[in-house]
């Protein structure tokens, strides 16, 4: 098993431009077909049609009352309330009564390692399990809201008074808001007693928030030359590449930004790894392969090796460095000798058994920095559900303002299935071209004619054009992509279980910029539909 914070990591600079390249875009088109629109169907009176709508929308969003806007929204927690809304709470206590006789004690094994799945488990569980109820309720209720409104007639007693349409529909995402966050701070602090308490007083210390510092990873080959990756020993599962003992073969890693802080308080510099072992031959199978760390500063051509240290078969295994050490009659510390002008630390691994391989990934070895307390990662990860949530709850208002609760609620769900890795991925696997078959006339065809996708298609004319007018649904799958939000980075579990701080830069920053993001288009739909929708029962 392994986690690899790489992969979620999200460029959210590119993402923002790409957002800010689709939301302009589409504003303009709308701002534009309303324009020609009108000219066509009033002619010069439709300019001034458009001019004392733009007039008035400005006015609405200037004329923005909190109080009202708070009233609307306690107005929602209070509907919600009464709507048994918060009746969630007792199927998550029904699960937490329960969930001990399916997931059994926490028991101590060999080098902790059963502890530290069982505890990987209530984790997972806890994280889970609040993230599936909370995001249910918040669907339901903020998708059935309005629509519930105008069926019964309630809505008219609103907009009859000062109160704005744009009000209406940021009244509705605060209090669902509301809600959520209710039930996001309950769960999370009975889920946390849960955790802490279901966990035994001597395994503890595995509740860690660890905070990593990771590196690049290069290779040098047993002839001493670069390469990016090392050898394949013929596992399917090419995650971790292997060196050779006892040649030239090194693992390479460079930690970028390393300063004072990386130092614990004891001096120590921890490095902490997971490395594989491969064995060529049977040897002496009481002993575990043996590897060493090699510092080096390629500046001043400094080196400092340490002892020869086991590997521990793809357990987490922690070598403390003091960072003051001597070599012969020098002394060195590893921050001042060590650390180049760019901040960056060169790190070499070497496998000292011959005829033996030790394989490593780039998450396989990091700087363990000062360790934060659990309840940090955890209750950042609570937040991740929270933005989630309100996530959702700005897309079902947003929704109900233009259909019915039913059919808002499954166009709801199913942006929130589209928002997730594997479908972002496949789509990604379209626009790029990796799915063979091509694209939808070039799909026909080979059904039509039986031809398998495999076998390249005739090459005429009619096969080029077709080719190209498949190019153009490309462009819509690329708008596409760009509209329905990637909540890869909203998962902050996976940090929590494995024992990991949730870093600011790949999972919380843009996790918030992506519902930012969605906040001004969300108010700005939900606010245009009531304003052209007939607030009657239809």
């Amino acid at each position: 098993m392994y986690f690899d914070p790489a992969e979620n990591t999200v460029y959210w600079i590119y993402s923002l431009l790409n957002w800010v390249i689709v939301t302009g875009g589409l504003t303009l088109i709308v701002l534009m077909v309303s324009f020609l629109t009108l000219l066509i169907t009033r002619g010069t009176e439709g300019v001034a049609v458009f001019g004392r709508e733009i007039l008035a929308i400005l006015v609405d969003i200037f004329s923005l009352s909190p109080r009202r806007i708070w009233a609307l929204s306690r107005l929602t927690y209070l509907e919600a309330y009464r709507r048994k809304a918060l009746a969630v709470f007792v199927v998550f206590g029904l699960l937490f009564m329960f969930a001990g006789w399916f997931i059994g004690e926490t028991k101590e094994g060999v080098n902790n390692e059963i502890s530290r799945d069982q505890v990987k488990v209530y984790i997972s569980f806890v994280l889970t399990s609040i993230s599936w109820l909370t995001i249910p309720v918040v669907l339901i209720v903020g998708c059935f809201g309005i629509p519930e409104d105008i069926r019964l007639r309630s809505i008219h007693t609103v907009v009859t008074k000062p109160a704005r349409r744009l009000e209406i529909v940021l009244g509705r995402m605060i209090g669902i808001s509301m809600v959520g966050g209710v039930v996001l701070l309950v769960m999370g602090a009975v889920g946390h007693l849960w955790i802490v308490r279901q966990t035994p007083s001597d395994a503890q210390d595995l509740l860690t928030c660890r905070v990593p510092v990771y590196g690049d990873l290069g290779f040098i080959n047993r002839d001493g030359q670069a390469e990016p990756y090392g050898i394949n020993t013929g596992d399917i599962w090419a995650f971790r590449s292997y060196i050779e003992g006892s040649t030239k073969a090194r693992a390479m890693w460079r930690f970028y930004g390393i300063d004072e802080s990386v130092v614990d308080s004891e001096g120590f510099l921890n490095f902490e790894n997971s490395f594989s072992a491969f064995r060529s031959y049977k040897g002496d199978m009481t002993r575990s392969l043996l590897y060493d760390i090699k510092f080096i500063n390629p500046e001043n051509s400094l080196s400092y090796t340490i002892d020869p240290q086991q590997v521990s078969e793809n357990r987490k295994k922690l070598d403390r460095v003091p960072r003051k050490v001597t070599d012969g009659d020098k002394q060195y510390d590893l921050i001042k000798d060590f650390v180049t002008k760019d901040k960056y630390l060169h790190v070499e691994v070497s496998c000292l058994d011959r005829e033996q391989y030790i394989g490593m990934a780039r998450p396989d070895l990091y700087i363990r920095m000062p360790d934060n307390q659990f309840w940090v990662g955890y209750w950042k990860a609570i937040f991740g559900v929270g933005l989630r949530v309100l996530l959702i709850a700005m897309i079902g208002v947003s929704a109900s303002a233009i259909v019915k609760g039913p059919i808002a609620t499954i166009l709801t769900f199913v942006f929130y299935l589209l928002s997730g890795k594997d479908a972002h991925d496949f789509m990604d696997q379209l626009f790029r071209g990796d799915v063979k078959g091509g694209g939808p006339l070039e799909s026909i065809y080979r059904l039509w004619t039986h031809m398998n996708p495999s076998v390249d298609l005739p090459d005429n004319p009619a096969m080029l054009v077709m080719k190209y007018i498949d190019y153009l649904p490309m462009g819509f799958l690329w708008l596409c992509k760009q509209v329905i939000p990637r909540l890869q980075s909203f998962n902050m579990t996976e940090f929590v279980a494995n024992g990991f701080d949730v870093p600011f830069g790949v999972s919380i920053l843009p996790s918030t910029l992506v519902v930012l993001a969605f906040f001004f288009p969300c108010v700005m739909l939900g606010y245009f539909s009531l304003r052209i929708r007939e607030l009657e029962s239809k």
